[in-house]
């Protein structure tokens, strides 16, 4: 597929992808971003961005998808065809409760007998394991990120589709919800023999629910192989790189690996090995020369690497190789930094009736000086709950927190220059680094700003975010740049720089890596292992992810409902977990290593 350029010039997004897929079979399209697998999925569905010019054909039951009119394809979306976005709350409307998303989605004739149609929609939420009677009269954000993507699903599948397109239906939910939309996506696709394309940045959760996978990398399929054989075997590097990219949660690995280097546009890399720049195994003369074609290994095998044949053993060696295995560095025993104290926060609705709903209660934990502390849990467990309190963006109901010698349980009643010392202390990096920076500031406004508040007169603003830039790994010139023009894990590591330009005791990291792709997630926690090894800073992790908490935290909280039902040292937490809850959340990891 080509897109319109600027003064003529056409940009190649995806070149020469092709698969089939079957009833009853399920297909992973995987990648980092920028790899060409949302643009694939969209393809099959028909529904390309304005400006695209597609070649070759999508063909679905012998129809072909692509070329055709809106009004041509309408009759198949819905009936034959249907998606299921990454975030459903961006795909549901707001002003309608689920019962109108879902009557709307039904077929028409349904939809004129409102019992029928009643009926139907309730059959549907319990089809998905949701209460109709709790649910239906809701609206979307009423409910949490699983019902809500429980409800996309239900609308996707109203009128019983022959074809399902994921794309990233669990990205940033909780373990136990993931397991769980996982768990019911292969469940209906078996009860119905529907084929499923699932597109994700997680080769676990490939692995999980898919037949087949598809590795995608600058537009181009690198690989295409069984999901059993490509998790036991890969046969590009490129693939290597994501399987090892995966931190794991049964062990502490000394070093995180990532594939270094960003993925390339498709165009710049039309005559050579896309992953050629980023590939260990490099060679100038094969991989620099033409573009390798897919070619099949084995019946049910195909790779693009044109070196597979001489590196394949090294390649299967690495993979059955426990990568960098360590051991966990001591806790410090410094003194308390942050200390929270019968912690409980009750927040008061008028909505549908006066309701009191209590997020966090009665929670007790201590973070040392230059210790990493994690609190784990579900969605609605209550820790960013926690995390705002200790922020001062809430004010707890009942219950103390104390910055070392400062009591900072209300905000609003400390003094200015309190007020100011406790900013200094403890700064954020929040999950989604797009929404928290300012999309009007260059980065290095952004990044001086922040060296503004701490009011060092000495200090050249210009070369600090010069300074910040380079301790995140980002060269100078990024200051010119936009937030729009940088990647996820490029924005992250300005968040974080920017949270650094203070110099903070203590640092809260809430979700830094939910949503960015394995390679980039490995280099984010990689960077900020060296600043707590460097500047001695302490973390409060917020996480739903356990392989995180294994590889970066001293001890760890276990929340549930609000409160704390299992807390202690890492390994042991991890490795041998008392409570029943820990339990299922290890039991929840897709493939955990």
């Amino acid at each position: 597929m080509r897109a319109g350029g600027g003064r003529g010039k056409a940009r190649t997004l995806v070149r020469d992808v092709g698969f089939d897929l079957a009833a009853g079979r399920t297909l992973g399209i995987v990648g980092e971003s920028g790899s060409g697998k949302t643009l694939t999925a969209r393809a099959v569905m028909g529904v390309l961005p304005d400006g695209l010019r597609p070649e070759g054909e999508v063909l679905f039951d012998g129809i072909s998808l692509l070329g055709r009119r809106e009004r041509e394809l309408r009759p198949l979306r819905g009936d034959r065809l249907a998606m299921v976005l990454q975030d459903p709350f961006t795909s549901l409307n707001p002003l309608q409760t689920v019962h109108t998303h879902l009557s709307e989605s039904l077929a028409p004739a349904v939809r004129r007998n409102r019992a029928a149609a009643s009926a139907e929609v309730a059959r549907r939420l319990r089809e998905v394991g949701l209460d109709p009677d709790a649910v239906a009269g809701r609206y979307p954000f009423q409910l949490s990120g699983g019902m809500r993507q429980r409800v996309a699903i239900a609308a996707a599948l109203a009128r019983d589709p022959e074809l399902l397109v994921a794309d990233e239906p669990t990205t940033a939910l909780d373990v136990t919800t993931q397991a769980e939309i996982l768990a019911l996506l292969r469940r209906l696709q078996t009860d119905r023999g529907m084929a499923l394309a699932l597109i994700t940045h997680d080769l676990r959760v490939a692995f999980s629910v898919c037949d087949r996978v598809l590795v995608m990398y600058a537009g181009s399929v690198l690989e295409d192989a069984p999901a059993a054989a490509l998790d036991r075997a890969p046969q590009h590097p490129y693939s290597l790189g994501l399987l090892l990219a995966e931190p794991p949660v049964s062990r502490y690995v000394d070093r995180l690996v990532s594939v270094p280097g960003q993925v390339p546009s498709a165009d710049s890399v039309a005559d050579v090995c896309a992953f050629a720049d980023r590939c260990e195994w490099r060679h100038d003369d094969a991989c620099t020369t033409a573009r390798p074609a897919l070619v099949s290994r084995t019946a049910d095998r195909a790779s693009a690497c044109v070196r597979i044949d001489e590196i394949g053993d090294a390649i299967r060696q690495r993979r059955l190789r426990p990568a960098n295995p360590g051991t966990p560095p001591s806790a410090p025993g410094g003194e308390p930094l942050l200390v929270v104290s019968g912690l409980t926060k009750t927040y008061r609705t008028r909505s549908m009736g006066k309701r009191e709903t209590t997020a966090v209660r009665d929670v007790s934990f201590e973070l040392r000086e230059g210790e990493s502390l994690g609190l784990v849990g579900e969605s609605g467990s209550g820790k960013t709950t926690i995390a705002r309190c200790v922020l001062g963006l809430t004010t707890p109901t009942t219950g103390t927190i104390r910055l070392g010698d400062l009591d900072v349980t209300d905000y609003g009643r400390l003094s200015r220059g309190d007020h100011r010392t406790a900013r200094r202390t403890v700064q954020v990096v929040f999950q989604d680094p797009y929404s928290s920076l300012n999309p009007r500031l260059t980065v290095g406004t952004a990044l001086r700003e922040a060296v503004a508040v701490r009011r060092e007169g000495a200090v050249d603003p210009v070369r600090r975010a010069a300074e910040l830039l380079e301790l995140v790994g980002l060269p100078a010139l990024f200051a010119r740049k936009h937030p729009s023009a940088l990647s996820g894990g490029e924005r992250q590591r300005v968040a974080i720089a920017r949270a650094l330009a203070v110099r903070p005791r203590l640092l809260i990291c809430d979700e830094p890596v939910a949503a960015l792709d394995a390679s980039v997630q490995a280099q984010i926690l990689e960077l900020l292992r060296e600043l707590r090894t460097t500047y001695g800073t302490s973390l409060l992790l917020i996480t739903h992810d356990l392989s995180v908490v294994r590889q970066m935290t001293d001890r760890a909280v276990v929340l549930r409902a609000g409160e704390i039902v299992e807390s202690g040292e890492t390994p042991t937490l991890l490795d041998a977990p008392g409570h029943p809850y820990t339990q299922r959340l290890l039991a929840s990891i897709p493939g955990g290593n």
